[in-house]
């Protein structure tokens, strides 16, 4: 039987590291308020017309 490979375990010390190295080189973390979305929408809504012309 072979063993499946582990996926290695992220620590809070890992992210930790990870964020101060992304501040450090000039990345901003933005506070989003509950219940909004951080995602930008896009123009307006795609709906297809399935009637046709």
């Amino acid at each position: 039987m072979s063993k499946k490979p582990e996926k290695d375990a992220v620590t809070t010390a890992t992210i930790e590291e990870q964020t101060a190295a992304f501040l450090k080189s000039g990345g901003a973390v933005e506070y989003v308020v509950k219940g909004k979305s951080g995602q930008i929408t896009s123009a307006g809504s795609k709906q297809i017309n399935l009637k046709g012309s």
